[in-house]
């Protein structure tokens, strides 16, 4: 789910490599064809999951460098680095471990119980699947991780509280960090 389409996958086999060798891991990548190109990529530092400006622009300019040489699209095309916000796309197995006790929204590719899209907490990942108690049922589903076809947070006071305290975090350690460099000079 990191990609849709073979030029996804492309652009995906491009940067991954860049943005793993600068400390960021590539989220989602996605192509949108509109009155001009437009190549999407979310990522997020591998440290703490977090993506400043400053961080945006770093991987904006490594990654734009990379695709001129590559040059995977034969057209022009606007490039947006970002941050995969609080509403995150989960797009690997592993996050959807990860963020258990937080709302989701899963579309599937195909349809069961009559319906492709879902609404639930995280409840883990079991054996490929992804476990998730959904609204309304009393016992958790667990939905194979290959079928679904879209997946993303909801956004909740946890998961914006959560979302504070990661930064606050983050903030603290680079504050700590300012004031080891100073010492040592």
């Amino acid at each position: 789910m990191k990609t849709k389409t073979e030029i996804d996958n492309r652009i995906l086999t491009v940067c991954d490599p860049v943005a793993e060798d600068l400390g960021y891991t590539i989220v989602r990548v996605r192509v949108m064809a509109n009155k001009r190109n437009t190549v999407q990529i979310m990522a997020e530092r591998k440290s703490d999951g977090l993506m400043g400006v400053d961080d945006c622009a770093t991987l904006s300019r490594a990654l734009s460098s990379e695709l001129e040489v590559d040059d995977p699209l034969r057209d022009a095309y606007v490039l947006e680095v970002s941050s995969p916000g609080l509403d995150r796309p989960l797009t690997e197995l592993r996050d959807f471990e990860y963020y258990a006790g937080y709302v989701a929204r899963l579309e599937l590719d195909r349809l069961v119980e009559g319906r492709k899209r879902f609404r639930g907490v995280l409840a883990g990942v079991e054996d490929g699947c992804v476990d998730i108690n959904l609204d309304g049922e009393r016992e958790t589903a667990s939905i194979p991780f290959d079928w679904i076809s879209e997946a993303k947070l909801l956004v909740t006071d946890e998961l914006i509280e959560a979302g504070q305290k990661a930064k606050a975090v983050a903030q603290g350690v680079n504050a700590q960090n300012n004031i080891q460099s100073s010492e040592e000079e």
